[in-house]
């Protein structure tokens, strides 16, 4: 039997498709996006435009203005942020933009979180700090009511900062740039918020008016023992993280309404008179308030607005709020502080930022994670979600508030740290942005490129994330395959909406009520807050084992309807929801689960049902009606199951996933089994799977799907190519056949009509490969530090092996040999180039038959494009990696950076406190083979 070859790459030039199987339309929103980084926002008309030429040729869809920390020797050229200067330039941008078809988001701040010279004391983060003094009947307190804070001074740039060298107001400083604040804490004493007393019975006493402007307490000890609670409130400190000139200043408090007005007030009169109608949307970096010493906890009203929400004054339980009360009060007095702090972020400034946004005809993109605060909520309020990293997990809480919310656009910051500087191939970044679909996001954005002038010198203007999607990189010409591919794939999912079964319930309000560390966690996926819980182990299986499902939210619950047995949420059906053992709920979540029961849906419960509800005000009330719901339902052992039918709908209980999806009537994807992974989605034609092959060997195999279908077709996203797939119906659904290579991918349409056209061609070999090319030309084109010499190889192996020139050398180079044409009829060839670093373009006869990026590097070649002899030309890219080396090893200037110069990812590779790669050994580069063409025969 004739071997298979596994391949869909740019295989099939003779392919006549059908016109009926067509790609949905690529527009700039299917492109990939990036964020474009203006250093010291030193940008002028000429270069602007340059730069974003150079982008819409590569394939880029449309950049993020994100203005940033300054570069050194050219300070005089930098531009204060919103200026009429900044505002002129960024109208520049947008006109060119619109030119070049492109799209501009531009981030609300520079750097990150939002914060600024604008910010005001008033409206910064804080902090509360308590102390405690205690008081017998008949007694005075002799000591002050005082807090004295400590200095505190955090640099990005790990300089040495003394506190006394720093004027304050922090704005007054001249020299923030070089600073590079990244916290500062002035000392002194700090207001008193409160100073309250609490005798053995829990009697509460305000003594706030009895402590005079000195600190001392007018007030004698009743009869009893006191403790005396004195809460003060300071600057938290956090200053705005990598912000370019204009930028510097106070992170913003985010719990207050007025400090978000003040903030974008700013914006409103930069924006004075400007057209912005080339503005899509402003974006939100992660909230990383938290990324600092100590926590941003606090705002000025916070008692008012705890009383207004929760109906009981706080300062009555301070004891409870600080974990000195009994267990059980301590729980839900935290609860309380904690959902207040969550409606204050998503009321006071993110639907706040929301509403001034649409006020100026723009979207907002948000990445919510790191929030004190429910992320769903955050994401929710929101146009577009952002997620970021490499944990499909940790993209779910973004892409499933898309799915639940009904949002078309789910966006990821992508490929931030995969290697080390200047090791990430475009192959590395495909692997990557695969991840990335597989999670449900549809809506690429590199991180990113640096704006940089034409004629700076070598490696140009550079961000310290690791992976450099910049003009100067030898990769760049061929980063228009790359984005084609990610365009392809994103028209489809973009088109298309989610296709889930399982609404799994986010349990973050046991989180609000655990005890015993700070008084604010921050959330961020399943890290630290989910680690080792049902939640994360329920989570992991689904996904494990393929079935499709989305997190959702108490608030997002409230939204949710009856559709029949389905729970139907944003315009999507789905099949169930799953409560994942959490121990509390919400009282209006429960009684809503109820009543979407009674309506005909099925509710799955991992382990056990909720046992109580969270919070304190009118506890014995609320408990009363929980019970009086739970109640409702009689459980009734069935196998493996228990379950509790009511009304239309049932609860099911059980510590078994598989019971559970069964009883829930779950879909299942089987693909782990095959060493694949996909995400399903559907689409007026039918439904929509993204497949890709994560695995390490190659699948040629029929595999299972769902979905019912008249007509399957593939959609091979690198090169574009489709056909009609041979598939089968199956039980359950359907079979198709795949042929994928490792990190290949294919998409797979099915239709619910049938479907005319041109078959996809399944490869298989029609012969023994033929290696080709005994000798070769290597000619150096493109690059630096300088080109070596023209030579001739009687083998291939890296350049970096002919001379001191080549193992420096980062650029492009042309290999060219000449060869007969093979032997046979074979109407068609795979020429397989081997083993290249890192692109390849190749061309026979003078005719481009297809851009390379891996890691498989293969393509078709037609017998009828064969002469006699042959002449192949294969152009190849390597890294930066061994540029870079050479400028390190002979002390050659780049790393040209204020705040963080080029921070090394792995501690090897630091040297003086910044990235270093003098001792690096060249790394492979060029084409290494072998090269072969192998006759083949599509089925």
């Amino acid at each position: 039997m004739l071997k298979r070859i596994f391949f869909f790459a740019s295989t099939i030039f003779f392919l006549q498709t059908n016109a009926q199987l067509q790609w949905p339309s690529i527009t700039t929103t299917t492109k990939p996006w990036t964020r474009w980084w203006w250093e010291g926002s030193a940008v002028n008309k000429k270069d602007l435009t340059w730069n974003l030429e150079q982008y819409q040729k590569a394939g880029l869809g449309g950049v993020e203005v994100t203005p940033i920390y300054q570069v050194y020797g050219h300070e005089a050229e930098s531009i204060n942020f919103l200026s009429p200067q900044w505002m002129d330039v960024f109208k520049h941008t947008l006109t060119e933009a619109k030119r070049l078809g492109l799209g501009v988001d531009l981030a609300n701040a520079t750097g990150w979180p939002f914060g600024g010279p604008w910010v005001k004391d008033e409206d910064a983060s804080k902090t509360v700090y308590y102390k405690t003094y205690s008081l017998n009947a008949g007694e005075s307190l002799n000591d002050l009511i005082q807090y004295k804070q400590e200095a505190l001074v955090r640099t990005a740039n790990n300089k040495p900062a003394n506190i006394d060298n720093i004027k304050q107001p922090v704005s007054a400083n001249k020299n923030l740039q070089d600073l590079a604040l990244d916290q500062i804490v002035y000392p002194g004493l700090l207001p008193l918020q409160a100073l309250m007393a609490y005798d053995e019975k829990a009697t509460a006493i305000d003594l706030t008016s009895k402590v005079d402007k000195n600190g001392k307490l007018n007030w004698t000890a009743p009869q009893g023992k006191w403790t005396l609670y004195a809460l003060f409130v300071g600057l938290h400190g956090k200053m705005v993280e990598r912000a370019a000139p204009g930028g510097e200043g106070y992170a913003i408090d985010h719990f207050s309404a007025k400090a978000a007005k003040d903030y974008f007030q700013k914006f409103d009169d930069a924006f004075k008179g400007l057209n912005l109608s080339g503005l899509r949307a402003f974006f939100n970096d992660s909230y990383e308030v938290d990324d600092a010493r100590g926590q941003a906890n606090w705002t000025p009203l916070f008692f008012e607005e705890f009383k207004k929400r929760r109906g009981y004054d706080l300062r009555e339980q301070l004891p409870a709020l600080f974990g000195k009360d009994d267990k059980e009060k301590n729980a839900r007095v935290l609860y309380d502080y904690r959902a207040t702090i969550d409606e204050l972020l998503l009321q006071n400034f993110t639907e706040e930022w929301k509403k001034w946004g649409a006020s100026k005809g723009a979207m907002v993109r948000n990445q919510s994670h790191g929030s004190p605060a429910n992320t769903l909520d955050l994401y929710n309020a929101v146009d577009i979600p952002e997620t970021e990293g490499t944990d499909i997990l940790r993209f779910k809480f973004a892409t499933s508030v898309a799915n639940v919310g009904g949002k078309p656009l789910a966006s990821s910051e992508s490929c931030t740290w995969l290697n080390e500087h200047f090791l990430s191939s475009w192959a590395d970044v495909k692997k990557a942005i695969d991840l990335y679909f597989l999670g449900g996001v549809n809506h690429i954005f590199y991180h990113g490129t640096a704006y940089s002038p034409k004629d700076a010198p070598w490696p140009g203007w550079l961000f310290y994330a690791a992976v450099h999607f910049q003009p100067v990189n030898p990769q760049w010409k061929d980063f228009g395959t790359l984005n084609q591919y990610i365009a392809r794939v994103q028209s489809f999912l973009q088109k298309g909406k989610p296709d889930n079964d399982v609404l799994l319930y986010y349990p973050i309000i046991d989180r609000y009520s655990q005890t015993g560390g700070e008084l604010l966690q921050h959330f961020d996926g399943m890290e630290r807050n989910f680690t080792g819980t049902d939640f994360e182990k329920v989570s992991e299986w689904m996904m494990e084992k393929g079935y499709g499902f989305d997190f959702f939210s108490d608030r997002q619950l409230q939204k949710f309807t009856s559709a029949g047995s389905a729970v139907q949420t944003g315009g999507n059906n789905y099949q169930t929801i799953l409560l994942p053992a959490n121990k509390l709920i919400a009282d209006a979540s429960f009684e809503k689960i109820i009543a979407l029961a009674k309506s005909g849906a099925t509710v799955l419960v991992y382990k056990n049902m909720p046992a109580d509800i969270p919070g304190w005000n009118k506890l014995d009330a609320r408990r009363k009606t929980f019970q009086s719901l739970l109640s409702q339902l009689s459980f009734k052992d069935s196998g493996k199951i228990k379950k509790a039918a009511i009304g239309k709908g049932a609860f099911v209980v059980s510590d078994d996933m598989e019971a559970l999806m069964e009883a829930g009537k779950v879909r299942r994807e089987h693909l782990d089994e095959k060493g694949l992974s996909l995400i399903r989605r559907k689409n007026n034609d039918g439904t929509i799977y993204f497949i890709d092959n994560r695995g390490a060997k190659a699948v040629n195999e029929w595999i299972p799907l769902s979905a019912t279908a008249s007509a399957v077709a593939l959609f091979e996203p690198m090169f574009g190519k489709t056909g009609l797939a041979q598939w089968r119906k199956a039980n359950n659904g359907i079979e198709v056949l795949v042929q994928l290579q490792p990190s290949e991918s294919v998409i797979v349409q099915t239709y619910n009509a049938s479907k005319a056209g041109a078959k996809f061609p399944y490869l298989k070999t029609a012969g023994d490969a033929q290696t080709i090319g005994s000798s070769w030309t290597l000619e150096f084109l493109n690059g630096g530090p300088t080109l070596p010499a023209k030579a001739t190889l009687s083998k291939l192996d890296s350049w970096t092996e002919l001379s001191d020139a080549a193992k420096a050398f980062s650029g492009t180079a042309k290999y060219t040999t000449t060869f007969a044409k093979p032997s046979g009829n074979a109407k068609t060839y795979l020429l397989d180039l081997g083993t290249v670093h890192e692109t390849a373009e190749v061309f026979l006869n003078g005719k481009k038959l297809a851009t390379l990026i891996g890691p498989l590097f293969q393509t078709i070649i037609l017998a009828t494009d064969l002469k006699a002899t042959n002449t192949l030309e294969i152009v190849v890219a390597n890294l930066m990696a061994n540029r870079i080396s050479y400028m390190d090893k002979n002390n050659l200037s780049w790393k040209i950076f204020y705040n963080t110069n080029m921070p090394a990812r792995k501690r090897e590779n630091v040297k003086n406190g910044l990235f270093d790669a003098s001792s690096w050994k060249p790394l492979p580069s060029g084409l290494l083979g072998p090269v072969t063409v192998t006759p083949v025969v599509s089925e």
